[in-house]
């Protein structure tokens, strides 16, 4: 059994089904075309218990289903996870919980409420048609902003989703969609550039010479706008991608990654990490991809594998990490888990040019520096 502590834990629960693939998604999907779920529930609900005997008695603070589409959920199933997490479990006083949604699932939204979710991110992604068919989205921009609302109407708190750095876009035609988006006056959004990843239809329009997004320079314009309008709002930029007025809509769930807390991950292609606090202990699991392969080895006792993340390894995911919230990586810890620290010499650098603050015990991109965030976790991972 790993032991309990007093480090938060968080759930998250993969819902690997969507009612079509969207052109840039390279996670762990696969076309609903209608399949029975119930066996998909059924092992999440086993997989619980298999990770409950592991955790020991810990307290959850939060429980996240992202997917996938985790709003295709049956509202019935989605109550019997937070009911089950909770028996098992318990949950630390007022506990995020949180969904993934998409806007053509509006009429679940009531349903998905009345189940436990208190969070929804909406991923309403652009606010002009043309650009939601070139990312293969099945709403319309007015379905998207009237999801948004109602949504507002039914949870606690609530994501605006959106995708720039698209094929076509300009900086001046993303400065009039953001502002369009934040006069609704959102108390959360999450903002994502474009990204071609590997294995994705985009990859392959791109590879073929079908699809020109935006160069670097158009989209470090821009990240910056991103960052000046949401902050003009009121919303800061906690997170490279992510704003929020004030500290009660921040994601508490993501924290847990960015700060390199414990999490579960249920569900086919699930990852995880526990041992927050344990030196040279910390291991990360991965659930089997596939939906049967995955059910079928819950009930075999063998649906994850294991690794035990030596010290470099982790030092380095802590530093890509936690280099992306506002606060910045703490050192300190940093050392004390896993003793090494960041390359003293790359840092020196980065201060000089303005990108990062540094002193012995935290290291923080400065607002110059956040868009080299990459390059900058790079030049200061140990290794």
């Amino acid at each position: 059994m790993i032991g309990a502590c007093d480090e938060p834990l968080g759930l998250y629960v993969h819902w690997p089904y969507c009612a079509r693939i969207c052109p840039y998604c390279d996670f762990n999907v696969y076309r609903a075309r209608g399949a029975d779920s119930g066996a998909l529930i059924a092992a999440i609900l086993g997989d619980l218990e298999r990770w409950r005997a592991l955790t020991g008695r810990r307290r959850l603070t939060s429980l996240h289903f992202g997917g996938g589409t985790p709003s295709l959920m049956a509202a019935r199933d989605i109550a019997a996870v937070i009911e089950a997490a909770d028996k098992l479990w318990g949950f630390e006083p007022e506990p995020e919980i949180g969904l993934e949604a998409n806007p053509k699932e509006v009429v679940r939204f009531a349903d998905i409420a009345a189940a436990g979710v208190e969070r929804l991110s909406l991923g309403v992604q652009a606010l002009d048609d043309d650009s939601l068919k070139r990312l293969g989205r099945d709403h319309s921009a007015a379905e998207g902003l009237g999801a948004y609302e109602r949504a507002r109407s039914l949870f606690a708190r609530t994501s605006l989703d959106l995708i720039y750095g698209r094929e076509g876009q300009s900086a001046h035609d993303w400065e009039r969609e953001l502002a369009a988006a934040l006069a609704r006056a959102p108390d959360h959004m999450s903002l994502y550039q474009l990204t071609i990843e590997p294995g994705t239809a985009f990859a392959r329009q791109f590879a073929r010479g079908e699809l020109t997004p935006p160069g670097a320079d158009a989209a470090g314009r821009m990240f910056e706008i991103a960052q000046a309008l949401t902050a003009m709002a009121g919303l800061q930029g906690y997170e490279i991608s992510n704003h929020a007025r004030g500290e009660a809509h921040r994601s508490r769930h993501n924290r847990l990654y960015w700060t390199g807390g414990d999490w579960i991950g249920v569900g086919p292609g699930a990852h995880s990490r526990l041992g927050a606090q344990a030196l040279a202990g910390r291991a990360g699991y991965e659930a089997l991809a596939r939906p049967h392969a995955y059910v079928d080895a819950v009930r075999a006792g063998t649906a994850y594998a294991r690794e035990a993340l030596s010290a470099l390894a982790e030092a380095q995911e802590r530093v890509l990490m936690g280099l992306r919230i506002v606060e910045g990586l703490d050192r300190t810890r940093l050392r004390a888990l896993t003793g090494l620290d960041i390359d003293e010499g790359a840092a020196h650098g980065h201060a000089a040019a303005g990108r990062i603050t540094l002193s012995q015990e935290r290291v923080a991109l400065t607002p110059t520096g956040r868009p080299f965030a990459d390059r900058v976790a790079f030049d200061l991972a140990p290794g």
